[in-house]
């Protein structure tokens, strides 16, 4: 296990700021690039999105120069205006089309994508989208998803990888993930998926040869694997990490969650090491661009013509060593407003900085559930949909639409509002009273989350309130 009580660099708002530098330009071999007209100012009018604007970082190992934005392939949007993660929709290749169109015109060139995304179809739907643009005009990051134990044989797992590299319709991958390190048995498991069956020295050789540009990993849970990993750092060279980054996680994820590590630390690590970090989860899986309303009124009020989304994409953005920030977007409009926030990036000064951190600790009074709707809990051998149940509770949370009693003010209804929402959210066979608690789903939780406990509590929660008539 690691000592990171012990040894954790802590970074304070002041060696922050340090790093940040007065113009966000990168001290660790990252560089920060703004493209734009020769006198530095934006080409377009007020209120249009500038497609010469957007900020670049420089891999320092390869020389890449890839857009501060980056697009997660993991939401996309399915037929039917959802995002294809959910239901058994298809993908709607013609708006992803659109979409990566629109991106590629904007100055966006890294798309990050996996096997397990949009129920394995999300690689096919990207490569087709990418495939009508030069291979020169985007960087494409995929990962080697080989969770079940199925696919830990050393044939299984480069049957994966080479099924990538034909689904993407690309003779080479730009950016190689080993997917969700430290996740479910930790160490032992990571040992089982990577190196018992000789797949790390595999993939070592494949970025010799070139068919990997970039060899990294994404990590999740033991934070003994992600110490363990750069303590070897010397011999593997990892050309970049993926790691779980934003205002809230930053000094409260270990806080939410004693088995989560701090943003703050992570990052650190890192940066101490010159490793370019990649962005995963800047707003939370949605939940701070959902956030309660005292806290969009604080933000506004700083900050009226930004959204709130925005703010947490600043904040990811500013730091020096983050080489991109995945965003999965499933509408024109997330894509839009992203744009807006990093073409180009307007890094947080000191006050913004302490602001931020302020809120952060507003929002620890609410007890929301750290959910990020990234599904790895799913499916549910007993059918329920465990993301909407826990996002239906804390969008009434945030929204003071959990009654604690009858006496309440706005009881009936908040009480409306809670069971209303419910059954238009999650199907009746699909609730929370069908958990048995046979706990299948926790050890996939990226954030740890004791989901029966939760489902159990939610349940009791709706019984009593569908029970008391006030």
């Amino acid at each position: 296990m690691s000592n990171q009580d012990n040894k954790k660099k802590v970074l304070s708002r002041r060696d922050f700021l340090k790093t940040i530098g007065a113009a966000g330009v990168a001290t660790t071999g990252l560089s920060a690039c703004v493209g734009g007209g020769k006198d530095g100012t934006s080409t377009a009018a007020a209120g249009e999105i500038p497609t010469d604007r957007m900020t670049y970082r420089t891999n320092p190992t390869s020389g890449d120069k890839v857009s501060l934005l980056g697009f997660g392939m993991m939401r996309l949007p399915s037929v039917g205006g959802r995002s294809a993660r959910e239901g058994n929709e298809e993908i709607d290749q013609e708006m992803v089309n659109e979409l990566v169109d629109y991106a590629i015109a904007h100055g966006v060139n890294y798309f990050d994508t996996s096997p397990a995304y949009c129920r394995g179809r999300s690689e096919h739907a990207t490569g087709i989208a990418l495939s009508r643009h030069p291979r020169d005009k985007y960087f494409i990051a995929t990962k080697l998803s080989n969770f079940s134990p199925a696919t830990w044989s050393r044939e299984a797992s480069i049957a994966m990888y080479r099924n990538s590299l034909k689904e993407l319709q690309v003779d080479y991958i730009d950016y190689l993930l080993l997917h969700g390190v430290g996740m479910g048995g930790g160490m032992e498991e990571f040992e089982n998926r990577y190196m018992n069956n000789g797949i790390l020295d595999f993939l070592l050789e494949e970025r010799k040869a070139g068919r990997i540009r970039n060899l990294g990993f994404s990590y999740h849970g033991d934070v003994g694997v992600f110490d363990y990993l750069l303590s070897r750092h010397d011999e593997y060279k990892w050309d970049f990490v993926q790691i779980q980054l934003n205002y809230l996680d930053w000094k409260y994820a270990k806080q939410v969650n004693p088995r989560n590590t701090d943003a703050e630390y992570l990052y650190g690590e890192l940066e101490k090491r010159g490793i370019p970090a990649v962005i995963m989860e800047p707003l939370l899986g949605g939940r701070l661009s959902n956030v309660p309303s005292t806290i969009v009124a604080r933000l506004k009020q700083r900050e009226p013509e930004m959204s709130v989304a925005s703010w947490a994409f600043r904040f990811a953005g500013s730091l020096p060593g983050v080489h991109t920030v995945l965003s999965g977007m499933t509408r024109m409009e997330h894509l839009q407003d992203n744009l807006r926030t990093y073409a180009p990036l307007k890094p947080l000064t000191e006050d913004d900085f302490k602001f931020l951190q302020e809120t952060a600790t507003r929002m620890m009074q609410f007890e929301t559930i750290p959910c990020n709707d990234c599904k790895y809990c799913m499916p549910c051998p007993y059918g329920l949909d465990i993301p909407a149940i826990l996002l239906h509770y804390n969008k009434c949370l945030n929204e003071g639409n959990i009654p604690e009693s009858m006496q309440e003010e706005n009881y009936r209804k908040a009480r409306r509002a809670f069971l209303v929402g419910y059954d238009h959210s999650v199907p009746k066979l699909r609730q929370a009273s069908h958990c048995i608690g046979c706990n299948q789903c926790s050890v996939h939780c990226p954030q740890r989350i004791d989901i029966p406990k939760e489902l159990h509590r939610i349940d009791a929660y709706v019984e009593r309130l569908k029970q008391e008539i006030g």
